[in-house]
């Protein structure tokens, strides 16, 4: 006999929905790239119509726009915790660095060079390229400027010194798409070596803690 008793499909709220496209575009531009971002795409990704991602999103742009964002705060939030756990200032910026090496850190890298190249032609994603990078300014000039007022840093001028580093780091990984096996140390280190001199650091005192067991860093 069959059952009287219906499973009823539960609706999703509108929030939830949209986060789960939002999610779905975001990990489709970190494996193929943001030009793979289209309405017909995602909706497959997540197994429903076209119609309803088009709902959410009438201008697909708007949908590549806020993947890019989305992974990129979520990098942010990994490597620069906006409510920092346990340590000092110079164990989060020694566990910041830590974290800008491997494969995660070079997808989303080649994902930065994915999103800067075609915002040249796509001005919605060029405003949140653009928001991105203030965010990230903002958050690591923010650690340096706590380091400066506890006395674990020295510099004039802390979105100065966040800008060489990033810049620094920008510029390491614009080579995420090819071979780095002759990289050498210095140029490895390079990031490193540019913060301790720009914050005064003794040197060799963030590449100490890098090589430092987990144990001895901020957790």
């Amino acid at each position: 006999m069959a059952s009287s008793v219906q499973s009823k499909r539960v609706r999703k709220t509108p929030q939830a929905r949209r986060t789960e496209i939002v999610s779905a575009a975001a990990a489709i531009a970190l494996a193929e790239g943001l030009e793979c971002i289209t309405v017909r795409r995602v909706a497959d990704e997540l197994a429903v119509r076209p119609g309803l991602i088009s709902h959410y999103f009438p201008v697909t742009e708007d949908l590549v726009a806020e993947a890019f964002g989305v992974a990129a705060t979520a990098e942010l939030d990994e490597l620069i915790p906006a409510d920092r756990p346990t340590g000092g200032p110079v164990e989060h910026l020694a566990r910041f660095f830590s974290l800008t090496v491997g494969e995660s850190y070079d997808g989303m890298s080649r994902l930065w060079l994915n999103a800067r190249h075609l915002s040249r032609y796509r001005p919605t994603l060029a405003d949140r390229v653009g928001r991105q990078e203030a965010l990230w300014r903002d958050r690591l000039s923010g650690l340096i400027r706590e380091g400066t007022e506890a006395g674990a840093f020295s510099t004039d001028d802390p979105v100065e010194a966040a800008v060489q580093i990033l810049v620094v780091l920008d510029g390491l990984g614009a080579h995420a798409n090819t071979d780095r096996g002759d990289r050498s140390p210095a140029v490895e280190t390079m990031a490193v070596t540019t913060a301790e001199r720009e914050l005064h650091l003794p040197k060799g005192t963030l590449v100490a803690l890098l090589t430092a067991p987990e144990t001895q860093r901020a957790h």
